[in-house]
């Protein structure tokens, strides 16, 4: 039914609106809006189009501020996709103006066709009517679905749409009548009852159905049409039915012939009931279909080569794997681009057809009906409109019928559930699907098998590949430090550098230093990455932000006052004030939509414009929102750091009770257990003391003096000490003199550590100086780091009488934990000068008050004085066992520090013993464990350093050690 009238259609608007390039290949048209534009245009086709009438169908009565340059924006990339074509777009005032053959706009067409139809309206001979029945039948058939049906939802599309579905309506009523008047009436009936299904108060047409059927010998299907009309009146509207109707329907009661064909009538152009379905319901017989609806090979794609090959392994021609793929990633991901660039390269082995669907998984408008998918692939795969089942169950079983044997290739682009998309899987076994989605879509991986490929951000070197793209080889590497910073602020997304590059590609006398320091404020960030139109990072993140529950809403907002890049369980559960569960959901429903990047088990990587987007989130919220939080954030850090300290250092006091005592800790049974949670949260605790120091220094001092126990016992001295300044500052700030000391005197050990022993005894001094017996741990831990400083320094008598004084002070108050760290202490310092034996009687006795505690710092710091001791005494056999026994332990309780210190220790025993080779593997393994925790270390694996001297001789780097 008029294919070579179907075939010059460049611009489809009777149905989802397309354009049509000259091989019959679809030109994609991303949103709606611009797919409006060019509607308006075509319909209006070789006339002036006022830029007023644009905002009108666009946006209706309220157009946005910025609604001239959007529409510019528009019409310049719809001059780019009608390149090729026979239409030309062009600037006319007030307004646009588009011309071409009006041959190929279906619309228009279908106008020329049903006008010169109605010529034959009254009878003028069966050649006449034959005729017109056949521009008719051409005419409907150009129709694919209601019209303008993928257009924004407004005042003036609705007008529009209305004045073509009216039109297409007169012309099946013509073109019943037609039938009616020639004897064929039945022909008419399947687009007649699926008009009436669509609108049972048009009586015109409900008549001319009961007159159809009465001609086709259906007597009692006509009076049923007639009551069903009847009723619907009566309900609806509260009316009779008119005079038309009440003549068919007598017609029908005195058993009179409907329009019997005269003698020797010809049957009608397009044949008769035999000849297939009526126009409007499809194109006649079923004919073999090879559609092929995929978008354009996008432009500038750069990388993917390893997710090509995998989408060549899970769906290509000679695939593996099953041919069910999901491909699921970040908004700005490319997920998009990068299946139709794969898809476009696999096309020849799927001879079949390619089917394409944008279900709009996050579309404000809503998610497509996979009813009406279903539709649209029927009838790009042959099956006429009147053979389309009206339900969707009817849908899904015919399309699985219908590709049970094909070879077909399916794209379902932006899918928002599995759900959604299980009705549009092609039954065929050779047939390939690829489901694209922001969700990980798991029900679809465990119910159909899908495999699953997490589309992240691009490589390094492929994200500076994308900007030469756009700025030239020369531009990027004149500022490749810039660049590379700009791509780590893009946060490696394409849809970020794209938008990053057009602006400096817009701009030739912008540096790339210029734009990174826009992008490095967090708060301005997501504006410096939108386009004039409606394109940006902003707008797609809103896009998935609706699509959260309120709990992982709330998360995503809250997540603002967290300053570390990972976030856990339990801190989430602080945040939302909920129970773990909770907080697992909410983490889980984040990361499920690709917001948040799981980066271990319970662990969750924040990229940084997401954290961007819940700053502004934030300060949406009324103003007590983010304290709150932070609060809650700080109770939850102050308790987790002391909870795990507790395994290296037991008995800490409490400093005062909590406003929001978290109700969930980290899971932590042992020592090892407590560096480790330690090293993962340690970024987020020193941003924290920092941020808090200002705005909330009663926390900000205890959650830096917890955590000290914490960084000795896991290594980076410096950031140690200055997590224990900023708390220092703090705890001055609330004037608590007690707290000060006790920070001075962890600030001496970590002084110490970083082999500043003059700065250390300095600090130590101020500790001792600022407290009093009454004072108890602050004092006695204050003398303690004096003993230890003082030794250093080779004042050994005043070291042993501050060793003394701190012992019998932590003996006097009780404490075990106090009294082993005060022993230890004493071991060391009594070590320093020159008593080896003394050293190894408090080493010793240093463990002995802890029996329930196998593994704490005094511990493993004391077995290294032991070590050291037994070494010094010339027992060369028993310090060999001690040094093994010491690294074990240390490796098994997670003691990186102390076990570099010891590795260390132990290469210079071992050159004493003449084995040079054992001593140099010793060194690399200190040199190792040293280097990842930013301690400077005088060693290297060729030679044996002059701290390893020092330390045989018990110098300098055996105390640091101790400390």
């Amino acid at each position: 039914m008029g294919a070579t009238v179907g075939d010059r259609v460049g611009i489809r608007l009777l149905g989802p609106v397309e354009l049509r390039t000259a091989s019959g290949g679809f030109v994609a048209l991303p949103g709606a809006q611009r797919r409006a534009v060019l509607a308006v245009l075509a319909l209006r086709l070789g006339r002036v189009v006022p830029v007023e009438r644009f905002f009108e169908l666009l946006w209706g009565e309220e157009p946005p501020a910025r609604a001239r340059a959007a529409l510019q924006g528009h019409v310049a990339a719809l001059r780019k996709c009608l390149v090729g074509t026979p239409f030309d777009l062009g600037t006319r005032a007030p307004g646009y103006l588009l011309t071409g053959p009006a041959d190929q706009v279906d619309a228009l067409q279908f106008e020329a066709l049903a006008a010169r139809a109605g010529e034959h309206a009254e009878p003028a001979g069966p050649d006449a009517d034959a005729e017109a029945i056949g521009r008719l039948e051409r005419a409907l058939g150009l129709w694919t679905g209601a019209a303008l049906v993928d257009l924004p939802d407004t005042e003036l599309r609705r007008a529009l749409a209305g004045r073509l579905e009216e039109a297409r309506t007169k012309a099946l009523i013509g073109w019943a009548r037609l039938r009616l008047r020639q004897g064929s009436g039945d022909a008419a009936v399947p687009a007649l009852e699926l008009r009436v299904r669509a609108d049972r108060l048009r009586e015109d047409v409900v008549a001319l159905l009961v007159r159809c059927l009465h001609q086709a010998g259906r007597p009692a299907d006509a009076l049923a049409a007639y009551h069903r009309a009847r009723q619907s009146l009566d309900r609806e509207l509260g009316m009779a039915p008119g005079a038309e109707l009440r003549a068919a329907l007598a017609q029908v009661l005195a058993e009179e012939p409907a329009a019997e064909p005269g003698p020797g009538r010809p049957p009608a152009a397009g044949g008769g009931p035999a000849s297939g379905p009526a126009p409007g319901c499809g194109t006649g017989p079923v004919e073999p279909s090879t559609p092929c609806q995929l978008p354009r090979r996008p432009a500038g794609f750069v990388g993917r080569a390893p997710e090509s090959r995998w989408l060549d392994r899970e769906c290509g021609p000679e695939r593996t794997g099953d041919g069910l793929a999901v491909v699921a990633g970040p908004a700005g991901a490319g997920k998009t681009a990068t299946v139709v660039r794969w898809a476009h390269g696999a096309a020849e082995g799927f001879p079949d057809g390619r089917l394409f669907a944008d279900l709009r998984g996050f579309d404000p408008a809503g998610p497509a009906d996979p009813a009406a998918v279903l539709g649209r692939f029927l009838l790009a795969l042959g099956v006429p409109e009147s053979a389309v089942p009206e339900d969707r169950a009817g849908r899904s079983a015919l399309y699985r019928a219908r590709t049970a044997d094909l070879r077909l290739l399916v794209l379902l682009d932006n899918a928002h559930s599995a759900g959604q998309v299980a009705d549009l899987l092609p039954a065929g076994a050779d047939c390939a699907t690829v489901v694209t989605s922001r969700s990980a879509l798991e029900d679809l991986v465990v119910a159909e098998g899908a495999a699953l490929l997490r589309l992240g951000a691009l490589p390094g070197v492929d994200a500076l590949r994308l900007l030469e793209r756009s700025l030239g080889p020369e531009r990027v590497h004149a500022e490749a430090a810039a660049a590379e910073q700009l791509a780590e602020l893009c946060d490696h997304l394409p849809l970020a550098l794209r938008i990053a590059a057009s602006r400096l590609a817009a701009r030739p006398d912008w540096t790339i230093t210029g734009l990174v320091t826009e992008l490095a404020d967090e708060h301005t960030r997501l504006s410096a990455l939108e386009t004039d139109g409606a394109v940006g990072i902003r707008g797609a993140l809103l896009l998935t932000h609706r699509h959260l529950s309120s709990p992982a809403a709330a998360l995503l907002t809250l997540l603002a006052v967290h300053p570390g890049q990972e976030v856990d369980a339990p801190a989430s559960a602080a945040l939302l004030g909920a129970d773990l569960d909770a907080a697992r959901a909410a983490l889980g429903e984040l990361a499920a939509h690709h917001l948040l990047g799981e980066s271990a088990p319970g662990r969750c990587s924040r990229p940084g414009l997401v954290k961007a987007f819940g700053t502004e989130l934030l300060a949406r919220q009324p103003a007590g929102t983010g304290r709150l939080a932070l609060g809650r954030l700080l109770d939850h850090y102050v308790t987790a750091v002391r909870h795990c300290a507790e395994h290296l250092e037991p008995g800490q006091d409490d400093h005062g009770g909590l406003a929001h005592p978290p109700a969930v800790l980290p899971t932590v049974t042992d020592t090892r257990g407590a560096l480790d949670w330690f090293r993962a949260a340690r970024p987020t605790v020193r941003a924290l003391v920092d941020r808090a120091a200002e705005v909330d220094p009663a926390r900000a001092w205890r959650l830096a003096l917890w955590s000290s126990a914490l960084y000795a016992g896991s290594g980076r001295p410096g950031d140690w000490l200055d997590c224990l300044r900023a708390g220092e500052r703090a705890a001055e700030r609330c004037g608590d003199r007690v707290a000060t000391a006790l920070l001075r005197g962890a600030m001496a050990h970590a002084l110490i550590a970083l082999e500043r022993p003059e700065e250390a005894d300095a600090t130590a001094r101020r500790a001792v100086a600022a407290t009093t017996p009454p004072d108890g741990p602050a004092h006695v831990r204050a003398l303690a780091a004096r003993s230890l400083s003082t030794a250093l320094l080779g004042d050994h008598e005043a070291a042993t009488r501050a060793a003394a004084a701190a012992v019998a002070l932590a003996e006097a108050s009780g404490s075990a934990y106090l009294t082993a760290d005060a022993l230890g202490h004493a071991a060391s310092a009594a070590l320093l000068a020159g008593d080896p034996q003394g050293a190894l009687r408090r080493a010793r006795a240093a463990r002995a008050p802890l029996p329930g505690h196998p593994v704490t710092t005094v511990h493993v710091r004391s077995m290294l004085t032991e070590a050291r001791a037994v070494q010094a005494l010339g027992r060369a056999e028993a310090a060999e066992l001690a040094w093994a026994r010491l690294l074990v332990t240390c490796e098994q309780a997670g003691f990186a520090h102390l076990r570099a210190v010891s590795e260390q220790s132990y290469a210079a025993f071992l050159r004493t013993l003449g084995r040079e080779a054992e001593a140099v593997g010793r060194l690399r393994s200190a040199v190792g464990l040293f280097r990842p925790h930013g301690h400077r270390t005088g060693s290297s694996p060729g030679r044996t350093p002059a701290k390893v001297e020092r330390s045989r001789r018990g110098g300098a780097s055996g105390a640091a050690g101790a400390a």
